[in-house]
């Protein structure tokens, strides 16, 4: 792509931000930097969009214009904003230079010049002066022709040669054989079942700002859900001792319970000079479910379903006038629900590739970057899904926790979409089409759930429970965690986190 995606949002920006159908009950997920009205936030959010940030701070914390309670923590959390911008590129040029030189040695500041201007290297203009996404070059190595030409070449290998398959994603599909033989043949759509253990740590750094002895932390950590494939979820061990747990999540509208179940701890610090650990270990048994999906036999959902399900939530869903006709001519005259949801599925995995993504944070329509720059992680995947599902009159909906494949994990989001008879149905479009020359395994991501999940949430944006008074560090998402001292969130600079799981077929 050649516009790079900041100038394309600023742009977008403008289009979108009248004509929100809101859906009050939903919470946004988002910033109030992204949502306020207050004529200084929204003069502040056009100099962000720009690169401007040290005028929009100007304008934050200089306003004259009269502030409501809820304004000035607008104003306050987009400071913070423009600090996480600042924090996603900090890359200099010579640094991003220096560490592609150690696969490319003879790698000039031109040639990382000229990769920046067709935009295969992601970067920004911060206050007059260029800065470099700090997970490059990760991107690079995926998105730029010539730096992926240059490097084969260098090993010897043929730059048109198509990628070895990883040994993760050999055992995938491997996995992905087993279960649909296991489905076909017993007529059970859980099937494969395994037992998961986890172990996760969050440990935050000594000495933080404003710590001293007696501030009191509160920490929340992620815990599953019990849903459909993932059940027989256990608490085996916490530290500190004293807890508090969540309870599951209730699959109403809006939804109850805890959508971002967590396990809470609060204490005081004794020595702010030490870390401060936190910890918990749990088990659950997950299956893989692989409903047999008949488009023939697919009905809508009815009248009484959620109407929240198919409406516009800003800021990250919102129905813009090129996503609205994207969709219909995705879907054309396709009637049939099932039919629409696997059109659009197979449109944003030919169309949109996966790639290292900016915290949630500082986006402001998370969907809409996928649509616009054609590439993104799987949150930006699941939630332009998602628009697309509703748009099309598919109810869609958020889920998210980790992925748990041999060889591998990772923070995972995905998406549900609703088709009777069969109910809510699992859709990854970032794992996107299996190497395979069976359809099934091909498509399995769409209607179907490998069993090497951790499902922690069932929406997104929701309050934790006990309520956070800061800002969170992530506010679409729960994963990681979140922590504050004294009522001040620490942000993921602040702390460490640390999973570790094991996982047994049961049966076997």
């Amino acid at each position: 792509m050649r516009l790079f995606w900041w100038t394309i949002m600023a742009m977008a920006t403008a289009a979108t931000a009248t004509g929100f159908e809101t859906v009050e009950a939903a919470p946004s997920g988002a910033s109030l930097f992204w949502t306020s009205n207050d004529p200084a936030v929204r003069e502040a959010r056009d100099l962000a969009l720009k690169g401007k940030l040290s005028e929009a701070d100007t304008v934050l914390t200089t306003s004259s214009v009269s502030a409501t309670a809820e304004d000035t923590q607008a104003r306050a959390e987009g400071r913070e904003i423009l600090r996480r911008i600042r924090i996603e590129y900090d890359q200099e040029p010579a640094e991003l230079l220096k560490k592609l030189q150690q696969k490319l040695p003879d790698l000039t500041t031109a040639d990382l010049e000229y990769w920046r201007q067709i935009g295969q290297a992601q970067a920004r203009v911060l206050d007059d002066k260029l800065w470099y996404f700090g997970r490059e070059p990760s991107n690079i190595w995926l998105f730029c022709d010539d730096a992926k030409t240059r490097l084969a070449q260098r090993e010897g290998r043929d730059p048109r040669a198509r990628p070895a398959m990883s040994a993760k994603e050999e055992g995938l599909i491997k996995h992905i054989e087993e279960v649909i033989a296991a489905a076909e043949s017993t007529g059970k759509d859980q099937v494969v079942p395994y037992k998961i253990t986890v172990r996760y740590k969050l440990t935050v750094k000594p000495d933080r700002p404003g710590a001293k002895a007696g501030s009191v932390v509160r920490c929340w950590l992620p815990f599953p859900q019990q849903y459909r494939q993932q059940k027989e979820v256990r608490l085996l061990r916490t530290s500190p001792v004293e807890h508090t747990l969540a309870p599951t999540a209730v699959d109403t509208w809006p939804i109850g319970g805890a959508p971002q179940r967590t396990v809470y701890f609060e204490r005081k610090i004794e020595d702010p000079a030490q870390p401060l650990i936190f910890e918990v270990d749990f088990e659950f048994v997950s299956c893989t479910f692989y409903p047999n999906l008949d488009e023939s036999k697919a009905r809508h959902q009815g009248h009484s379903f959620p109407a929240e399900y198919l409406v516009d939530r800003p800021t990250h869903i919102v129905f813009t006038p090129q996503i609205r006709a994207k969709v219909a001519e995705i879907v054309g005259p396709l009637n049939n629900p099932l039919a629409r949801a696997r059109a659009i599925f197979r449109w944003i995995c030919t169309n949109h590739r996966w790639c290292a993504e900016q915290e949630y944070s500082v986006l402001p329509n998370a969907s809409e970057k996928l649509f616009l720059a054609g590439r993104g992680d799987c949150g930006t995947h699941a939630l332009l899904f998602i628009t697309m599902c509703r748009l099309a009159d598919v109810p869609a909906r958020w889920q998210s926790g980790w992925e748990t494949a041999p060889g591998g994990y990772n923070m995972h989001d995905w998406a549900e979409f609703y088709v009777a008879p069969w109910g809510w149905l699992p859709a990854d479009t970032s794992y996107g089409f299996k190497d395979s020359d069976n359809p099934k395994v091909r498509e399995f991501y769409c209607g179907h759930q490998d069993a090497f999940r951790l499902i922690v949430n069932l929406d997104y944006g929701c309050p934790l429970q006990p309520a956070k008074k800061d800002f969170r560090s992530e506010p679409l998402d729960f994963q990681r965690g979140e922590v504050e001292i004294d009522g001040r969130n620490l942000y993921f600079d602040e702390w460490s986190y640390k999973f570790e799981f094991d996982q047994t077929p049961i049966g076997q």
